[in-house]
């Protein structure tokens, strides 16, 4: 992995960007780390949820008498036990813990059940026996606005609509010389994290305290989230939400924590629950697939001179985050490019077909592949290199981006594209066309993105962390923020090593995720997690440093101001040979009752700019990136393979160099499953696609044979030591990268993704007159 750095930047650090072992590498590889699906407590009982058998019905008795009366079952509810608000959802509380009077997808909870063994519970759902009056079944998004559709909720279907102007869009395409019109549609594509949503839940009756331990990405969210549910004191609720078996964004909202916590709260008894991989399937959030309708307008010099997108996204039941992901996706829809005329309108859209929420990159993904889409296709009509088209729109520090907004912070966008140009296979992209099998064509597509980090204007975004000294001169650190696995605890410990000047690795240990071991520090997502829980980690270490200036000023008779640290020894600038070590400082303070604790606190920077009408936006901080992509067509079949991948990216300057790393290659590999083999398929609000043999992801047979990570160090002044964050945008221009490689090697141009077999295969005839 070779660095290129946007300006020089003196490295003086002794951790910041070195390759250590990513904290429990070891255990994960060796699988002796327990996740909460691998716990089992003594007198536990395990749990069950009943799901609706129709994506939309009106419920109009549920009887479990059966149920429970089927022996070894200890508790069956429904919505009548639940003792406060029966309602979830990060921004609406619009989705039932348990339904009570209609269902709107085939995921939606009707009844949970406790019984002494799995099986035993397995066997009593079937028992629950529910009436329904099926209704008609909402599936397309388009339908799903006009005034006749059915409704899947009483104020109507269209949860959110956004619309920004800028300029004048008539005057910007009465000037364009050439006017490309398209639409895309995008796939519903799944998390597919190793570990199902599993937990397992346990009450102490000398404390009084429900304890909920299961995956999720923000425990201090889902605190509050249960309490509501149970009316009860969030005080009385403690949620551990590490380690988590993966997330990617769906583990953000609420998964069993609820469903785990009513059933301990009415059994008194630790309830585990591991949900199978054809539930998780039906009930879990998907990226929103979307409909994108775009024309763009540009000059023969290729200056882009207007915008004109329309964005339909399908949330399916329930809002969820269906809402900021429109926002972002409109924020984000004309690209990091500098476009005077837009009209941009995003549409939120309720349906039957599951639900959409978060998922890695939040709507950006969509649009780029569309905006990079129009890119390839405006340079192939103008018969311009793509980099050079790129080149001259890109956007520059200072200048308003297709909302309106003002790029204020440290951008990469001329390094990336310098990058590009420079990989071996754009250099060598006319050369590699040439197969000895005529059926199949290589080509070379690039793309790139830009990424809003943290979560925008009007929204509470905020870091924590505490740190303490120990006895033995180390330190414990507390952050809120979860590690989903993007290793985020070995950030904070780079991070923490070298703010308190120490060269001992041993001497930090990380503790997060535990409503009640750690201060909130913010939800583990929008490409922030080392973002929020660095900057204050940063922020307590410069504050123990002074304090243990001060300790050791008294100890060794000199000015604070005189005293230097290094390696875990402050000493006197002028004498270094009279010093104390931080062992030594610890075991004198802890003797008198004083080892110090800090804290850091901030609120995460927020742009001056308001966007009426689009809460959330706009962005302050951005990450960019740029991919290239060699890729196989093979004509005959229309399968599509990806021979090498390059990325780019400016995520500020490098924390964790194993984690950059891993982050770019997942990166890639996910995104090259959304672009040719990933999608849910449903057919009247039904589920096709239940488990991996027929949702198909990329393994290691189909991932590139080679995938080269080119880092673009920016500094951005306010990060902690110049980081931005990478967590989405690794993944994010890598699908229009492909598909425009597909277009380069046989000509026909991708539209809807996954650009499986069959659609190239059609693409191609199609483009051939057949």
């Amino acid at each position: 992995m070779k660095i290129k750095v946007e300006k020089p930047v003196e490295k003086k650090e002794k951790w910041i960007g070195k390759k250590v072992p990513q904290i429990l590498s070891s255990k994960k590889a060796t699988g002796k780390l327990k996740y909460p699906s691998d716990i089992y407590l003594e007198n536990m009982l395990w749990g069950v949820v009943v799901r609706s058998k129709f994506p939309h019905a009106v419920i109009k008795r549920i009887d479990t008498t059966k149920a429970e009366n089927f022996p070894g079952v200890v508790k069956v509810l429904t919505w009548r036990d639940i003792p406060g608000e029966n309602g979830f959802g990060i921004v609406v509380h619009d989705q039932p813990a348990l339904c009570k009077d209609k269902v709107r997808y085939v995921g939606d909870a009707v009844a949970l059940i406790a019984a002494e063994t799995r099986e035993i519970a397995e066997k009593a759902r079937e028992l629950v026996e529910v009436e329904y009056e099926p209704l008609p079944v909402v599936k397309d998004p388009i339908l799903a606005m006009s005034e006749d559709s059915p409704k899947v909720h009483e104020k109507g279907n269209i949860h959110l609509h956004t619309v920004i102007n800028k300029g004048d869009i008539d005057k910007g395409f009465g000037e364009a010389d050439l006017i490309i019109e398209n639409e895309y549609r995008t796939g519903r594509q799944e998390h597919a994290y190793l570990e199902t949503e599993s937990g397992v839940a346990y009450y102490d009756e000398d404390t009084d305290l429900l304890t909920v331990w299961c995956g999720g990405q923000y425990a201090f969210r889902d605190q509050i989230q249960i309490a509501r549910v149970l009316a009860l004191d969030p005080r009385k609720v403690r949620v551990i939400a590490n380690p988590l078996g993966g997330g990617f964004g769906g583990k953000d909202e609420i998964t069993t924590q609820i469903h785990l916590a009513l059933l301990t709260y009415y059994t008194k008894r630790p309830v585990k629950m591991v949900i199978s991989r054809e539930e998780s399937m039906i009930f879990s959030w998907k990226r929103h697939p979307m409909i994108l309708r775009y024309k763009t307008g540009v000059k023969k010099d290729g200056t882009l001179v207007a915008n004109e997108v329309y964005i339909y996204a399908d949330t399916g039941a329930y809002a969820s985050l269906g809402g900021p992901v429109v926002n972002l996706a409109v924020e984000h829809s004309c690209g990091p490019y500098r476009i005077p005329n837009t009209h941009i309108e995003g549409f939120c859209i309720y349906t039957n077909n599951g639900v959409a929420g978060a998922f890695r990159g939040f709507g950006v993904n969509q649009v780029t592949f569309a905006m990079e889409s129009q890119m390839d296709e405006i340079a192939r009509k103008l018969n311009m290199d793509p980099v050079e088209l790129r080149r001259k729109n890109i956007l520059k520090r200072g200048e308003e981006t297709g909302i309106g907004s003002v790029i204020e912070t440290s951008m990469g966008l001329k390094e990336i594209l310098d990058e590009i140009e420079k990989s071996e296979i754009y250099k060598k992209r006319e050369r590699v066309k040439v197969s000895d099998k005529p059926w199949i064509k290589r080509g070379v597509g690039i793309a790139i993105s830009y990424q809003g980090t943290g979560l925008g204007v009007g929204l509470p975004d905020y870091g924590s962390a505490w740190i303490e000294m120990r006895k033995d001169g180390g330190f414990n650190v507390f952050a809120g923020n979860v590690d989903v696995g993007q290793g985020l605890q070995t950030s904070f410990k780079l991070i923490a090593l070298e703010t308190l000047c120490l060269r001992d690795e041993r001497k930090i240990h990380i503790i997060t995720g535990d409503t009640h071991l750690t201060p909130d520090s913010g939800t583990s997502t929008a490409s922030a997690g080392t973002y929020r829980g660095g900057r204050a980690i940063h922020m307590a270490g410069i504050k123990m440093r002074d304090l243990l200036k001060k300790h050791a000023s008294k100890i060794l008779g000199e000015d604070e101001k005189n005293l230097e640290i290094e390696d875990g020894v402050i000493f006197v600038k002028d004498n270094p040979e009279k010093r104390v070590s931080y062992e030594e400082l610890g075991e004198y303070l802890s003797k008198k009752g004083r080892l110090p604790k800090t804290e850091g606190h901030f609120y995460f920077p927020t742009s001056k700019t308001k966007i009426p009408g689009a809460f959330g936006l706009p962005h302050y901080i951005f990450s960019f990136s740029g991919s290239v992509a060699l890729v196989e067509v093979n004509t005959l079949t229309g399968k599509v393979d990806l021979i090498k991948a390059v990325n780019i990216i400016d995520g500020g300057r490098v924390i964790n160099r194993i984690g950059f790393e891993g982050q770019s290659e997942g990166g890639i590999v996910m995104g090259m499953g959304y672009a040719l083999m990933e999608d849910t398929i449903i057919e009247n609000g039904y589920f096709l696609t239940k488990n991996f043999s027929t949702y198909i992801i990329p393994t290691i047979k189909d991932a590139p044979k080679e995938i080269e990570t080119i880092p673009v160090e920016t500094y951005e002044e306010l990060g902690p030591y110049g980081e931005k964050g990478i967590g989405e945008t690794v993944m994010v221009p890598i699908a229009p990268a492909i598909t425009n490689g597909i277009f380069d090697a046989v000509g026909a141009r991708i539209k809807q993704i996954p650009a499986t077999p069959e659609r190239v295969f059609w693409a191609i005839r199609k483009k051939e007159g057949k």
